[in-house]
């Protein structure tokens, strides 16, 4: 008897993780919209995604170096 309910709890277990599973296969598979840019009148003041992503870039690096370059403050008991 206790081996039957043990396969029975092993089969609802697997049930349960087999769907979770196949719920967050799902929600892996949707497609999210890339961004759209909308064209500018001006060609020159144009902003591409990928000139955007090197702007932000850039200032996550220059805020991360600025940071680093900061003293660290010493402990009261040194």
């Amino acid at each position: 008897m206790k081996g039957i309910f043990g396969l029975v709890g092993v089969l609802v277990a697997l049930a349960v993780l087999g769907l979770v599973v196949k719920k967050q296969l799902a929600a892996h598979d949707r497609v999210v919209p890339a961004a759209v840019v909308a064209p500018a009148s001006d060609a020159s003041s144009a902003v591409t995604v990928r000139e955007q992503a090197r702007q932000t870039q850039q200032q996550v690096r220059q805020q991360v170096e600025s940071l680093m370059q900061q003293p660290r403050p010493m402990p009261e008991g040194q």
